[in-house]
């Protein structure tokens, strides 16, 4: 099914520039663009999108409140913030207003469509920068951990998600839209990034570091 989606962002040129990118990908249909917190309400209460891709910065009505009156205007509505903050209490702020993801500008272009995608499925999607603050923040003395994990790609991050919960690499293919050779190829390059072995020990590893909710 096509994702239905809804650009938020007081910038033209930035929402254009967004528009172009997802232009290229046949699952998602921008349906529509606000500039401002208001005119997202309305649109999003009107046309009824998948997904409010929206900038956090805005003026007036800023992305955090437009969040929560999104979700009490239209409960089933998925918010993915868009910003050029990469601060942990702002994630905090966006996920308690409701967001289900947050990806940041200056990783747009590489990431964006991964994380509408991963949303669009019910996961949270998190910036690997800003994952590395959290867990420095956590436990400062794990640094070298940390920096491994931001150090993850995207579609790493997103593969280490579904190896952790028990998928096999035909079952990453089929959900990500891959081939199985392409999720191998991921895989090791966790296991090797990380320092680990095995899926066992990436299990492990996701456990001790509180990533993807576990």
């Amino acid at each position: 099914m096509t994702i239905r989606l809804l650009i938020t962002d007081d910038h033209g040129m930035m929402r254009a520039g967004l528009r172009a990118i997802l232009s290229h990908e046949p699952a998602i249909e921008v349906v529509g663009e606000a500039a401002n917190g208001a005119e997202a309400i309305r649109l999003a209460t009107e046309l009824k999108p998948d997904i409010v891709l929206l900038d956090i910065g805005m003026p007036g009505m800023d992305g955090i409140e437009t969040t929560r009156r999104l979700k009490q205007a239209v409960s089933a509505i998925t918010v993915l913030i868009l910003t050029v903050y990469e601060d942990e209490s702002l994630l905090r702020e966006a996920i308690r207003a409701g967001a289900a993801g947050y990806v940041t500008k200056r990783g747009a272009e590489e990431e964006l469509i991964d994380a509408i995608l991963a949303v669009a499925r019910g996961d949270m999607y998190i910036h690997p920068a800003i994952t590395h603050l959290l867990l420095k923040e956590l436990n400062p003395t794990i640094h070298p951990e940390a920096e491994a994990i931001a150090s993850l790609t995207p579609r790493e991050l997103e593969v280490m998600s579904f190896v952790v919960r028990g998928y096999t690499n035909r079952q990453i293919a089929e959900t990500l839209f891959i081939s199985s050779r392409t999720v191998e190829g991921h895989r090791a390059s966790l296991l090797g990034k990380l320092g680990l072995k095995n899926r066992v020990e990436l299990v492990e590893f996701a456990e001790k570091y509180g990533l993807f909710g576990r």
